[in-house]
């Protein structure tokens, strides 16, 4: 997709088709009423007729109308004048691309109603926008076999009317937000495939494609032989019951000046989670094939770091494996010892990811890192607690926790600071190890955190549980793309700062 910003009138503008947005009740905002009066007053003669409503999520599309430069009108709902916020824009962004993606249109200009927002400048809209786009045109890579559709047509677009002042940043914001949509569109594809593609070898090659795409990135994936010489034996004991051998996977995007601390990420990559001898409930368990969505989200990331050439220094860090209940799998009781020493008692196999991420924190510790933040499908309790909205961050610094919030906001990717106090780990008392690996249900997302907090001291650490946000359920089961919009906002402020 080929964006482009512009000022001026947008009827002035050239393109296959123009795009505004009409409010409910027949109410023209101000793009739409400079459009109606080029087009002689078509535009308020159909709504007096009631052939569009202006509801959000509708859409109508006009051919011919006197006045325009393009051949074509697209009217976009944008639901009520009272209630249109970001949200609305960003639903109407996507129902009008929606709509041209059914036709063969080339190019389009927008020329829809923004949001009011102090913080919405012409570089945060324009990004938000390419990404909104870019979300709206991505098709699940299924295995169907059946005859695909053809893909749209639509390949150039422009955006505005801007500022003749803000022009630049929003060049700049379409130049970030189509880069971040193609690093979405990586996660999104490896969270979508089945567990018996996207295994934990799997995720290694796409790393490693990773380092032959970008000049900047690096990377080493560790085998088994190699992982049990770092004496991660939390990341073993979870690997244990499946023949599919794990991986550790290192990458590096070096874009800071040399020896300038990096921001390392750290995913969960359990390519598939059946809950090990705690075994899952058979309903739902096919989605456990999203329990890698940390890791995709770290090699996400990475390709966004590299595409944008971000001056820093980030490092990811996957430990990838599968949780089965195999004849050698960990057993409830069981006792592990994690790289750093520390002894872990295994109450519920089914709290996997803690274990594994256990690990590659103590790892991260080599690189001297500014900030480790930590990605994971890691609780149901958190999925309860904040639902499909919001991230669950827990960090032991408030000062990074309340960045990363402030990043979700400003991408649209929202996030929530959850408390993490010392009474949390001290629920992880055990009689027969350093900690037990749960602590019951009451605040389990938190309690989680605190497990994976014994194992970042002195480190500036955040803990991101992305279990309601990484994908969707039920008949628009789809992996989401999140948190990525949050961490580019994070790393691009961090390497411009």
């Amino acid at each position: 997709m080929e964006f482009s910003a512009y000022s001026g009138q947008s009827v002035a503008q050239r393109s296959e088709c123009l795009v505004i947005g009409v409010y409910e009740a027949r109410e023209l905002g101000d793009q739409a009423r400079a459009v109606d009066r080029v087009v002689g007053g078509r535009i308020k003669e159909l709504l007096r007729r009631g052939d569009f409503s202006g509801r959000a999520g509708e859409s109508l599309l006009l051919t011919e109308l006197p006045g325009l430069r393009g051949s074509r009108l697209l009217l976009v709902g944008l639901g009520t004048a009272g209630g249109y916020q970001r949200r609305a824009w960003k639903r109407a962004l996507g129902t009008a691309i929606t709509a041209l993606g059914r036709t063969r249109i080339g190019s389009a200009t927008f020329a829809i109603e923004r949001p009011a927002g102090r913080e919405l400048d012409e570089y945060t809209l324009a990004r938000a926008a390419a990404e909104a786009c870019g979300s709206a045109l991505y098709r699940i890579n299924d295995l169907k076999t059946g005859r695909r559709p053809p893909p749209p047509a639509l390949a150039r677009i422009k955006f505005g009317p801007c500022t003749p002042v803000g022009l630049a940043d929003a060049r700049r914001g379409l130049s970030d937000g189509a880069a971040i949509s193609l690093s979405a569109g990586l996660l999104r594809n490896l969270g979508n495939l089945p567990a018996n593609v996207c295994t934990p070898r799997y995720l290694a090659a796409q790393a490693a494609q990773l380092a032959r795409s970008h000049r900047s990135v690096r990377v080493r994936a560790l085998n088994e032989a190699q992982i049990r010489r770092l004496k991660m034996g939390c990341l073993l004991a979870v690997t244990r019951g499946s023949a599919e051998p794990p991986r550790f996977i290192i990458l590096e995007h070096r874009g800071g000046r040399r020896g300038a601390a990096p921001v390392v990420l750290v995913g969960k990559g359990v390519t598939f989670d059946t809950g090990g001898i705690s075994l899952k409930d058979p309903a739902g368990m096919d989605e456990m094939k999203y329990d890698m969505c940390g890791a995709a989200t770290v090699l996400a990331a990475l390709d966004l770091a590299a595409r944008l050439k971000l001056r820093l220094n980030v490092v990811g860090l996957v430990p990838a494996c599968e949780n089965m209940p195999g004849s050698r799998a960990i057993k409830p009781g069981d006792i592990a010892t994690s790289a750093d020493g520390q002894t872990v008692e295994i109450l519920n196999t089914d709290a996997e990811g803690r274990l594994i991420l256990c690990d590659a924190l103590h790892y991260a510790r080599r690189f001297k890192p500014a900030a480790v933040i930590d990605i994971a499908t890691l609780t149901g309790a958190c999925v309860i607690a904040l639902g499909a909205h919001h991230t669950g961050i827990m960090a032991n610094d408030d000062a990074l926790a309340e960045e990363l919030v402030a990043c979700g906001t400003r991408a649209d990717d929202r996030a929530w600071q959850l408390p993490l106090t010392e009474e949390y780990g001290e629920q992880l008392k055990t009689n027969f190890a350093d900690v037990a690996n749960v602590a019951g249900r009451d605040g389990g997302a938190i309690t989680a955190a605190a497990f994976l907090g014994r194992f970042t001291k002195g480190l500036k650490w955040a803990h991101m549980d992305i279990a309601g946000t990484a994908w969707l359920t039920g008949t628009a089961k789809n992996a989401t793309g999140r948190p990525l919009g949050l961490l580019a906002d994070f790393l691009i402020r961090r390497a411009r700062a």
